[in-house]
């Protein structure tokens, strides 16, 4: 008997991700490294945050930036999206750099689930309703786009100095961790039969933190730093004048 042939799928590439993970193209860096400088020059100050960080990644791979209210898919491109963090890192050489804890959103079982909890409740169960809301928005996420991904900046405090990588964005099954309330009346998450923490959640406030693994092969870029623009030079540039300007009401 002839052996049967499987069928050709129209849908089977679709899945593909917009590159392999971790692997910016030979322009990323450089393109990142303008962003920077012109961020430095033109704010006089090392500050860079949330959204800008989010558009500039945008840039750096061509994809379009969408700002979302979950703030797991502020960046797409075709079917992968990803949420874009900063974080900053006290370390001197970028190269020691082992895990960062990043702020992943704010995780009420108040509100989800309408409990009321402090450090008596039992801690495994208040860690599984956590796990869940972030769960949640992981899959509704996901029923958009089939690849998601977390991309990380981590910075030095001048910005002379950083490290960017990305990791694909999971759900986390709560059997795999137990948890515990510290000292502070927060409760964390480790990794079962290990000492290793991978969350913490506050009641006060509900902001949950991830712990992740810096990738051996992370991007690491020092940054010179420029000149601040002078700004009398940069609106006489542009032929600013008072007709720019128009009184509505004195």
């Amino acid at each position: 008997m002839a052996k049967r042939k499987s069928p050709k799928l129209r849908t089977v590439n679709k899945s593909v991700a917009a590159y392999p993970l971790n692997e910016f193209n030979s322009e990323f860096p450089y393109i990142l490294g303008q962003e920077i400088v012109y961020l430095l020059a033109s704010k006089g100050r090392a500050n860079l945050e949330g959204d800008e960080w989010e558009q500039i990644f945008a840039t750096c791979i061509g994809a379009e930036w969408k700002p979302s209210n979950v703030g797991l898919d502020d960046v797409v491109m075709g079917n992968t999206a990803w949420g874009a963090k900063t974080v900053k890192a006290s370390t001197k050489d970028f190269k020691d750099l082992k895990h960062i804890r990043l702020i992943s959103g704010r995780n009420s079982p108040v509100y989800s689930y309408g409990n009321t909890i402090d450090t008596n409740a039992y801690p495994n169960v208040i860690g599984e309703q956590v796990l869940e809301i972030w769960n949640e928005r992981v899959s509704a996420v996901r029923e958009k786009f089939k690849n998601l991904r977390t991309v990380v900046l981590v910075k030095s405090n001048d910005l002379s100095q950083v490290a960017v990588f990305e990791f694909d964005t999971v759900r986390y099954d709560a059997e795999l961790f137990d948890f515990k309330w510290n000292k502070n009346g927060n409760l964390e998450g480790y990794i079962k039969g290990t000492k290793t923490k991978k969350f913490t959640w506050q009641p006060h406030g509900s902001q949950f933190t991830i712990t992740e693994n810096v990738p051996e092969h992370t991007l690491i870029l020092k940054i010179r730093q420029p000149e601040k623009l002078n700004k009398t030079k940069v609106l006489t540039t542009i032929g600013f004048d008072k007709t720019w300007v128009t009184i509505e009401r004195k």
